[in-house]
């Protein structure tokens, strides 16, 4: 690992995602807003609508940080429940959310098999110790049918714009955060994009999880992507 690298050893990554995410919970919503040009809102309402469940599914937000997703599944009329590592996450906007809100390591989620109709996560997945084991899970509780829908970084594939992108992630995106918010936690987001599997090996990795129809949809020029699957029947 490059001495000036802030990624932790795989040993250490949960405990370290955990308190960055504890660190940064307060300012979280409005650094992702900036970073994005306010794109993530509309990132997490197409994530959302693809999901294409009837009204009153229960849906699981992994990584579900302050909850946006989670509003954004309340006015689809969907029961969300969201789940975070990190409780400084759930609860940074108080008490007065009105969110089911749990508390644990989404590699061994503690519910029952088949208990959900859909999950959603939004930019968890390179986070996450072993995205095989999450993407299992995922399969366990989901009913046949349930959908998925992650969103995640990603890197362009035209050269100019993975240029433009790699600057900008790489260079602007650390200092925005150090200036908003914690400048260690916002040179490990770039940086963590190492831990990502490529598009090929996510798709490979829900197949074994029981997911058919994979698609993976690339947003805002290749800068973001949309995983999606159906839980085989």
């Amino acid at each position: 690992m490059n001495p000036a690298s802030v990624l932790p050893g795989q040993r250490d990554k949960q405990r370290f995602v955990r308190e960055m995410f504890d660190r940064i919970a307060p300012r979280y919503g409005l650094v992702n807003s900036v970073m994005t040009f306010g794109l993530d809102r509309r990132w997490r309402r197409l994530a959302v609508r693809s999901l294409g469940l009837p009204v009153g599914s229960r849906v699981l937000d992994l990584a579900s940080g302050p909850g946006e997703i989670c509003d954004v599944l309340g006015t689809w009329e969907y029961r969300a429940i969201g789940m975070d590592l990190s409780w400084g996450m759930l609860v940074a906007r108080g008490q007065g959310s009105g969110q089911d809100r749990v508390q644990g390591d989404a590699g061994y989620l503690p519910f029952a098999s088949a208990a959900f109709d859909g999950i959603t996560c939004g930019f968890g997945l390179r986070n996450f110790v072993d995205p095989a084991t999450v993407f299992a899970e995922a399969g366990r509780v989901l009913r046949p049918g349930g959908r998925l829908a992650f969103l995640e970084v990603s890197v362009p594939r035209s050269r100019v714009l993975r240029a433009g992108h790699g600057l900008y992630f790489r260079h602007l995106v650390p200092r925005i955060g150090a200036l908003l918010s914690d400048g260690t936690a916002y040179r490990y987001l770039p940086e963590s994009v190492a831990y990502l599997p490529s598009s090929d090996e996510i798709a490979d990795l829900l197949d074994r999880a029981g997911f058919v129809s994979v698609a993976i949809r690339q947003l805002a020029g290749g800068a973001t992507q949309l995983v999606c699957g159906t839980r085989r029947s």
